[in-house]
């Protein structure tokens, strides 16, 4: 355990002295490409450079139309969704599309609130749905949004971590230590960045396919 623990700290140091400084709510992550290099705990996910983590179940499900734009993470009672937008070089996306989110939660007879958190503004969604019970509840989520270099990560924090927020633990580590890879190509504002399964699992154990990696 001592000696995971000093070569895990020796990982940091190193990628702490490849990255970029990068000031405002990114300091400590998300990070673009150009800033930060993966570590070899990292999955190369397509746009999302996401880093593996015991204790979490990795999915990349398939879209209704056949692509894939999120990346899933679940733990034993909370969930974390990530998706990548292209975004204009003047910023301002998430401005747009949080309002955008309010007037559809409204349409579904659920809340939304708006709270200051370590991004900026995120929403705090209640919607109205069925327990498995049968009976009438509601389901709650947490949206946060970052925009970096002509992209936006949004997550969706879902179950205990939507529940009771909080700034830290292993999904929101996750979130911090996600890299988005925007490419070069000429992209519309909002276009999902596209991501894939795997090609390999990383190095602390955990594994990963089309489906799921725990």
């Amino acid at each position: 355990m001592r000696r995971r623990k000093q070569q895990e700290q020796a990982e940091q140091a190193q990628e702490n002295a490849d990255e970029q400084v990068v000031d405002g709510p990114r300091s400590n992550g998300p990070w673009d490409r150009a800033e930060k290099e993966p570590s070899e705990r990292h999955l190369d996910l397509g746009a999302l450079l996401v880093r593996g983590r015991i204790g979490t179940d990795l999915r990349v499900p398939t879209e209704a139309d056949g692509n894939r734009a999120a990346v899933v993470l679940l733990t034993e009672d909370a969930g974390l969704e990530m998706r990548a937008f292209a975004a204009p070089r003047s910023g301002g996306l998430w401005d747009e599309v949080r309002v955008e989110m309010g007037r559809e939660v409204e349409r579904l007879e659920g809340s939304c609130e708006e709270v200051a958190g370590p991004f900026g503004t995120e929403l705090h969604v209640r919607l109205p749905a069925t327990t498995p019970e049968g009976e009438p509840g509601v389901q709650p989520t947490r949206v946060i949004a970052v925009e970096g270099p002509r992209w936006m990560l949004r997550g969706t924090f879902l179950g205990r971590a939507a529940l009771e927020p909080t700034d830290e633990g292993i999904l929101m580590e996750s979130f911090r230590d996600t890299i988005v890879v925007r490419g070069v190509e000429p992209r519309m504002a909002r276009e999902a960045l596209p991501v894939a399964p795997p090609v390999s699992a990383p190095t602390d154990g955990t594994a990963a396919d089309d489906t799921s990696a725990t």
